[in-house]
This record gives structure tokens, C-alpha cells and sequence, in this order.
């Protein structure tokens, strides 16, 4: 139960910071400032968390363990739940910040994902969903890659919260960047519209490339028993 506690609560602080950062000071910030937000929010959750639950906080992550069989099934299934509720909860928190204040969340949003004219540059679907694809692949690769190794322990949180950084410098343009489906779900929910009705990219689309990033570690990082 404490693992699962530990997502829930890890998610809901990435998620409130990061999509907080882009709906309440996303002008003021910029794309590198809220590319920070989130990558941050993981280097903090991952020295607090990390070592009760790995600090996943992202069902894509927790997709990749499981195919590279470092968690049950019932952990996995488990894992996702809390996320989602993190999730929600963050968005929540964040809804709850705005409405008691002069900003309005019609105008701010919350941090949703997005294509067409809910994307800064207009990608189109297809684009989004490549956007997605790729930028999840090289998160969640080199997520396998740092935790494989007990001698980059101390170090992995810093990685993966810089790469979750520079994965966001480039998809926050095109799509808002998702590569996590709990994060993209939650502002989905509260919006609605036609932030509920792309979700489904932001949810498949990161399941994919998390997926890939797993077979393609399996394949080129692994190495066969004798």
C-alpha cells in the first residue's frame, strides 16, 4: 500500500507543478520555464519516493517495467490506478487554486494536451501522435537505461528529471507534451471539450512509445544468459 501511496502523491506533485506552471505562469515562463516545472517535480519525487516505489508516477514508465518483467501485474495494474487518481488530485489542487483567484481556467486551461488548433505550431493528429511516440521512446529509454545499473543509483533521479526537461523543451510547442497518459487525462477530465475528446492520442500514443522503448532495450541492452 505504501508503494502505491507513494505514486499517488508523486504524480499529484507532478502534475500540480508542472501543468500548474504552464496554465498560471506559462507566458511568463516560457517553454523552458515549464519544461523545468516538470523535470524538477521528478528530481524531487524521485529522492523522496524513489526508493518505496521507483517513482514511476507515469503509467507508460510503469508499462515498461512490467514488459521488462521488474513488476508484477498486480503492481502494474495497481501502479496505474494511483497515478490516476495522483493525477486527478493535482489537477483538482490546481482547479481549486485558480477558481479562488482572478484567473480564469476557460482562458488559462490546465496545462492540457493537444493538436490542431489546441497546438501552438497546429500539428495535426499524426503529427501528434509521432510527436508522442518519439519523445516517450527516448524518456523511457533512457529511464531503463539508468535504473539497470545500481551504480548510477545516485544519479538516475537528476537524469531522468533533465530528460524529462528536454523532451518537453521540444513537445511543448507541438503538443503540450504528454508522455505520460495520467498527466494528459487528468486536465482532460476537468476541461472537457475538445481537450477530452484528443486525450485519447495523449493515452495511446505514450502506451506505444513506451512499449517500443522496452522491446528495443530488451533487444539492444540486454544480454542473453549463457
Amino acid at each position: 500500500m505504501k508503494k502505491y501511496l507513494c505514486e499517488l502523491v508523486g504524480t499529484a506533485v507532478l502534475v500540480l507543478f508542472g501543468c500548474g506552471s504552464a496554465a498560471i505562469a506559462g507566458k511568463a515562463l516560457g517553454t523552458l520555464g515549464i519544461a523545468l516545472a516538470f523535470g524538477l517535480s521528478i528530481v524531487a519525487m524521485a529522492y523522496v519516493i524513489g526508493n518505496v516505489s521507483g517513482c514511476h508516477v507515469n503509467p507508460a514508465v510503469s508499462l515498461a517495467m512490467f514488459m521488462n518483467k521488474k513488476m508484477s501485474g498486480k503492481d502494474f495494474v495497481f501502479y496505474v490506478i494511483a497515478q490516476v487518481i495522483g493525477a486527478i488530485c493535482g489537477i483538482g489542487i490546481l482547479y481549486g487554486i485558480m477558481m479562488n483567484s482572478n484567473l480564469d481556467v476557460a482562458v488559462q486551461g490546465l496545462g492540457a494536451n493537444g493538436f490542431g488548433e489546441a497546438s501552438t505550431v497546429g500539428i495535426n493528429m499524426m503529427g501528434a501522435i509521432l510527436v508522442e511516440v518519439i519523445l516517450t521512446f527516448v524518456f523511457i529509454y533512457t529511464i531503463l537505461g539508468v535504473t539497470s545499473d545500481d551504480n548510477k543509483s545516485a544519479v538516475a533521479g537528476i537524469v531522468i528529471g533533465l530528460t524529462l526537461t528536454f523532451v518537453h523543451i521540444m513537445g511543448i510547442p507541438l503538443t503540450g507534451t504528454s508522455v505520460n497518459p495520467a498527466r494528459s487525462l487528468a486536465p482532460a477530465i476537468f476541461l472537457g471539450g475538445t481537450a477530452l475528446k484528443q486525450v485519447w492520442v495523449f493515452i495511446v500514443a505514450p502506451f506505444i512509445g513506451s512499449a517500443l522503448a522496452a522491446l528495443t532495450y530488451r533487444v539492444l541492452n540486454t544480454e542473453k544468459s549463457k
